[in-house]
């Protein structure tokens, strides 16, 4: 990696949850190519200084705020670090989420159910209210949050994680319509399947499990990061200056 000549965000400040890997990690370092500077937040502190170290050794800028989203204090703290460290907040990436156990509703404990929402859900909005009050405040910005196919055609065996990521998409657009006139458009992508550590692919590539992902994409294959991470990218920038409350699919034309 290296930083592009391309500095379409020279000067500005990206927040990223969940930057320790996967998606997130693959958006860091797709803003600092672009020329922003970049706040990794994520509770996983080695995976997250190894995202710190790629974009560093490329020439860009970047900080780590160990963080849990579901914990009020901590989102606070990591709005309030990343305006000491950088002076600004443009772009806000709302991606930390985790998937749940594959268990049928009838079946499914309430403990989880509870960890499910707690970070996917109600994290999303404690990161929205604090970004988009130094938003509302300071001229604007863009916010993008993870969302999943689950949250357009819902998983059986993933009720929370269903139940949260269509909440993340009510969310998005009663943010969008409630805050546009401050200069802030939010919006969602939708991933479907993604090669991540969080779907937990075996290496072998032909594995049962992963031809039969793959038998369900028109396109012919799974999603990598790089993907989700260019449409994140795109919806940051100024060439969707006029979008604002779309959860936008990035997913080879499985919901189709």
């Amino acid at each position: 990696m290296s930083i592009s000549d391309n500095l379409m965000f020279d000067g500005k400040v990206a927040l990223v949850t969940g930057g320790n890997s996967g998606i997130g990690r693959e958006t860091a370092i797709s803003f600092a190519q672009k020329g922003a500077n970049v706040v990794i937040a994520a509770r996983r502190e080695s995976e997250s200084l190894e995202t710190l170290e790629q974009i560093h050794a490329a020439g860009g800028k970047a900080e780590f705020v160990k963080t849990d989203v579901s914990d009020e204090s901590q989102v606070e703290a990591m709005v309030a670090q990343t305006i000491k460290a950088f002076g600004r907040l443009d772009f806000a990436f709302n991606n930390a989420a985790i998937t749940g156990e594959a268990i049928p509703l009838d079946e499914y404990p309430r403990k989880m159910w509870e960890q499910v929402i707690s970070i996917n859900l109600t994290g999303v909005w404690l990161c929205m209210q604090n970004e988009i009050k130094y938003m509302k405040a300071n001229g604007g910005g863009s916010i993008v949050n993870t969302t999943s196919i689950a949250g357009h055609k819902g998983s059986p065996n993933l009720p929370a994680y269903s139940v949260s990521k269509w909440g993340v998409i009510g969310m998005t657009k009663a943010a969008a319509r409630g805050y546009g006139q401050y200069g802030i458009r939010v919006n969602a992508v939708s991933p479907g399947h993604t090669e991540t550590p969080m779907l937990g692919l075996p290496d072998d590539d032909d594995d049962e499990r992963l031809n039969a992902l793959i038998e369900q994409y028109p396109l012919g294959r799974i999603g990598q990061s790089d993907d989700i991470a260019k449409a994140v990218i795109w919806l940051c920038s100024d060439s969707a200056s006029f979008i604002t409350g779309v959860a936008l699919p990035v997913e080879g034309g499985i919901i189709a």
